[in-house]
C-alpha cells in the first residue's frame, strides 16, 4: 500500500503543472464539458478562453450546467472560435444566452448522461475536484450529477485539485491514472448568501408542512420557499432526503433530528443527492459523510426511482402558472431564466409514490405586487415546464390549489381562490369570457 501510495503521488507531481499549461492540452475543434455549478473548474476555464483568445486554437465550444460564475463564451466579447452551451442557463450564462452570445441545450436533467452518450461529441472532461486519497483516487467532491457519462466518452481528463471542495462518496470519481493532466487552485467555494425567509415565504412554507407526514421522503429545491419548507418541518421525525440539490434546510433537518432516512426503502440511513450547492454549512456537512451519497442524475432524478419511496415529497417554483395548470418555470416570456432541471420528475415521481403528493409553490404576484402569478394562458412564448397532465398542488400564500384529478373549472377555481385578492375578479371575468366559468 505505501508502495502504490508513492507511485500515485509520483504520478500525481509528474501530471502537476500551471492552469495555463493544463488548458493546453485543448485542440482546436475540441469539445470541452464541466458538470455543474461548483464542478466548474474557474483556473482552467479562464485558462482555455485566453487561449482562445491568443489565437493558439480555434473551434472550441464549452459546455456547463448551471453556470455560476461569467465566462467569456457566454459575453458580447467572446473571443472568435469559442462557443458557449449552456444546459441550465444559470446565472453565469443567462444574459450571454437571451442575447445571442450563447446557446442552450434543452432537455430534463436526468436525460442528459443519455444525451451526452448518445447525441453530443465530449472530447474534453474538466471539473474541480477533492485533494488525491490514499488510493490514488480524487472525489468529485459536490457533484455526481452528468460526470460519470462525460468520463466515459472524454478522451482527455482535465483537473482543478481545490483543497476546500469537499471529500464525498458515491460515484463517479477519478483516478490519478486517467487524468491527462492537473493544476491546482485553492480557491473558496462560491456560497449563497443566507437569507431569512420572509412572511410570504413562511406562510407557504407552514402550509406545506402541514401536508407532510412523518417518515416522508424530501425534495426540496432551491429558494426562500424550500428552505421555509424546511424550517417548518423540524417538528417531524424520520424524515428522508433524495434530492436533485442537496441544501441548508436539509442539514438544518439532519441536525436537529427530524431528518434521518430512517425509513427509506432504499439507501436506508443516507440522504441522496446528485450536488450540492449552499452555503459553508453544507459543504462541511457533505465532506467525509459516509450518511450522505451523490449518485448520477439519470438515477437520482428517474421518476421511478423516485416513486419507490412512500409519503414522497417534492417542492419546487414557478413563474406562472395558467387555468389548466400548465406550469411555467424556466421563462418570462421568450426571456429564458433557467432549465427545466428535474421539476418534472419529481412531480412524476412524488404523485406516483405511495401517498406522495408534489408542490409548485410561488407568492401570488410578482413585480411588486402588480402582477398576478396565477394567469388565464401563460405569457406568450412561456415554457411550460410541468404540463397539465402531471401537475399535482399549487401553493400561494392564500392556500393550496389541488389540481390533480380536476376539471378544467375546478381547476379554474381552485387557483383563483389562491390567486391575490387584487385580481380575482379579473380572472374570473377572464374564465367567463372562456366559457370556463358560467
Amino acid at each position: 500500500m505505501v508502495e502504490h501510495m508513492r507511485d500515485y503521488k509520483a504520478l500525481y507531481q509528474k501530471k502537476r503543472t500551471t492552469p495555463e499549461a493544463v488548458a493546453a492540452h485543448v485542440r482546436s475543434g475540441q469539445r470541452v464539458f464541466a458538470d455543474i455549478a461548483l464542478a466548474q473548474p474557474r483556473a482552467i476555464i479562464s485558462a482555455l478562453d485566453e487561449r482562445v483568445r491568443s489565437g493558439a486554437i480555434s473551434d472550441v465550444c464549452l459546455s456547463t450546467l448551471m453556470d455560476l460564475y461569467p465566462m467569456a463564451c457566454y459575453q458580447q466579447d467572446a473571443p472568435p472560435g469559442l462557443e458557449g452551451i449552456s444546459l441550465f442557463c444559470g446565472a453565469g450564462a443567462r444574459q450571454g444566452v437571451n442575447a445571442g452570445h450563447g446557446d442552450i441545450l434543452p432537455g430534463y436533467y436526468r436525460d442528459f448522461p443519455d444525451i451526452i452518450r448518445r447525441h453530443r461529441e465530449a472530447h474534453v472532461f474538466c471539473a474541480a475536484v477533492s485533494p488525491m486519497d490514499e488510493k490514488g483516487f480524487f472525489s468529485l467532491g459536490t457533484v455526481s450529477s452528468v460526470s460519470e457519462a462525460l468520463l466515459e466518452k472524454a478522451d482527455v481528463v482535465l483537473l482543478e485539485v481545490n483543497e476546500r471542495v469537499p471529500y464525498t462518496y458515491g460515484v463517479p470519481s477519478v483516478h490519478i491514472s486517467q487524468v491527462t493532466a492537473l493544476c491546482e487552485n485553492n480557491m473558496p467555494l462560491l456560497c449563497l448568501p443566507a437569507e431569512e425567509p420572509d412572511e410570504i415565504s413562511r406562510t407557504i412554507g407552514g402550509l406545506i408542512a402541514q401536508e407532510v407526514c412523518d417518515g416522508a421522503t424530501l425534495q426540496l429545491g432551491i429558494g426562500a420557499i424550500p428552505d421555509a419548507v424546511g424550517l417548518a418541518l423540524r417538528d417531524k421525525r424520520n424524515l428522508g432526503i433524495h434530492t436533485e440539490m442537496f441544501t441548508a434546510s436539509m442539514v438544518e433537518l439532519l441536525e436537529c433530528g427530524a431528518a434521518d432516512n430512517s425509513r427509506k426503502p432504499i439507501h436506508r440511513g443516507c440522504s441522496v443527492a446528485t450536488f450540492v450547492f449552499g452555503s459553508q454549512r453544507i459543504y462541511d456537512y457533505v465532506d467525509h459523510n459516509r450518511a450522505f451519497q451523490l449518485l448520477p442524475v439519470n438515477y437520482v432524478n428517474d421518476p421511478a426511482v423516485i416513486a419507490r419511496h412512500p409519503h414522497f415529497v417534492s417542492v419546487n417554483a414557478a413563474l406562472e402558472v395558467d387555468f389548466f395548470g400548465q406550469v411555467c418555470a424556466e421563462s418570462i416570456g421568450t426571456y429564458q431564466i433557467s432549465g427545466t432541471g428535474g421539476q418534472a420528475d419529481y412531480v412524476r415521481g412524488a404523485v406516483l409514490s405511495p401517498g406522495g403528493q408534489s408542490f409548485i409553490a410561488f407568492p401570488s404576484t410578482a413585480k411588486g405586487g402588480t402582477v398576478s402569478r396565477i394567469v388565464p394562458t401563460l405569457t406568450p412564448g412561456a415554457i411550460v415546464t410541468t404540463s397539465k397532465n402531471d401537475v399535482d398542488n399549487i401553493v400561494t400564500e392564500y392556500g393550496i390549489a389541488r389540481l390533480r384529478g380536476r376539471t378544467l373549472r375546478e381547476r379554474t377555481e381552485n387557483l383563483i381562490a389562491i390567486a391575490h385578492p387584487r385580481f380575482r375578479d379579473e380572472l374570473r371575468y377572464a374564465a367567463r369570457q372562456r366559457n370556463i366559468l358560467v
